[in-house]
């Protein structure tokens, strides 16, 4: 997969981290379609900005015939929900599941044929560590990306025949708004040296889709992995914000 004179698509553009990979995208000599449920509030110059809500059909089915041209789907858009399994809202955990999970899926279902048309091409699912490791604030939000690594796993197997490359960033912590925003209520606080600079991980990101690799891994995700050979464990936010 080569990024400069591809197409891509990325969700969730208009802010965090969604914005960061479309600028890279660009950087890299990429067409960039950039999606939003709020498409007003995408500002990025020379990208072209279209309206998507991940969880709606007929917006997916919309903008998968607009884009018809994608040669790379990056399903970065989330849910910034927080909930515990066992006394969360049942609402905000739905939400979850409907965004990481079906949303990611229908998302893959909708490209996968313009894909094949395109000569194959790749996706990229933002994962989290807590696809591997839950976190007690938000047990919620790891079931959703648990589902969503089992999901890129097989459809990575379904759309091998068509030579369609299926790649997982599975990060930790990412210094954007959106996580301060969802830390504000914990009293931690994170240092640079233990939160991904957006900008680089952006980088990391697309220089291994461009190698190939299935799954991109930064060094809180790689611990995570490393852990699964273990028993279960927690992410213990409190203990990454005092390295």
């Amino acid at each position: 997969m080569h990024i400069h004179g591809a197409t891509a698509l990325v969700t969730g553009a208009n802010r965090g981290f969604g914005r960061h990979l479309t600028e890279e995208l660009l950087r890299r000599g990429a067409k960039v379609y950039a999606t939003a449920r709020r498409p007003e509030l995408v500002d990025i110059p020379g990208a072209r900005v279209l309206p998507l809500d991940i969880t709606d059909q007929d917006s997916i089915d919309a903008v998968s015939r607009t884009a018809a041209d994608v040669d790379l789907l990056i399903n970065n858009g989330a849910s910034t929900a927080v909930a515990s399994l066992m006394n969360g809202d049942r609402a905000a955990i739905g939400q979850m599941i409907d965004t990481h999970f079906f949303g990611t899926l229908d998302m893959i279902r909708a490209f996968a044929p313009v894909l094949a048309r395109n000569g194959g091409g790749a996706i990229l699912n933002v994962l989290s560590l807590t696809a591997w490791t839950s976190v007690e604030a938000n047990t919620a939000l790891a079931a959703a990306k648990s589902a969503q690594w089992g999901l890129t796993n097989g459809v990575r197997l379904e759309l091998a025949g068509q030579g369609t490359l299926v790649s997982a960033l599975v990060p930790g912590l990412i210094g954007t708004a959106t996580l301060r925003e969802a830390m504000k209520d914990t009293g931690l606080t994170f240092s640079a040296e233990v939160m991904n600079d957006p900008a680089a991980l952006a980088r990391l990101a697309l220089d291994g889709v461009e190698a190939g690799e299935v799954e991109i891994l930064d060094s809180l995700g790689a611990e995570a992995k490393a852990a699964l050979a273990g028993p279960p464990r927690t992410f213990d936010l409190a203990a990454v914000a005092t390295r």
